[in-house]
């Protein structure tokens, strides 16, 4: 006997002590648990996001890539375009050259249609 108590009853406490200790560990396990499963869901979450940012940084480049080839080809139409035009230019000023004083030169997309002499 301990305490004014009876073998029965310290029984029955002990018991009682344990029921608690293991409901407690239980517990603490449940907790754990869940804590586990909200940091697993956190990491799914992040993951999630760094997926969707790192796709719309390669639709970005994808679209900067994009509108730097559409300039460069307009950019090289210009330039033909332009190097088109002086030799037209340079062909007519070569025949004015060649005819200075002596006639008309005709022209139709910088190429001679007609001489006609005076």
């Amino acid at each position: 006997m301990r305490n004014g108590l009876t073998k029965e009853e310290e029984e029955e406490e002990e018991e009682e002590k344990e029921k608690e200790e293991k409901k407690e560990e239980e517990e603490k396990e449940e907790e754990e648990e869940e804590e586990e499963e909200e940091e697993m869901e956190e990491e799914e979450e992040e993951e999630k996001e760094e997926e969707e940012e790192e796709e719309e940084e390669e639709e970005e480049e994808e679209e900067e890539e994009e509108e730097e080839m559409e300039d460069y080809e307009d950019e090289e139409e210009v330039n033909e375009e332009e190097e088109e035009e002086e030799v037209k230019v340079g062909n007519k000023q070569a025949l004015q050259l060649a005819y200075p004083t002596t006639g008309r030169i005709y022209f139709l997309d910088g190429v001679v249609t007609s001489v006609i002499s005076l």
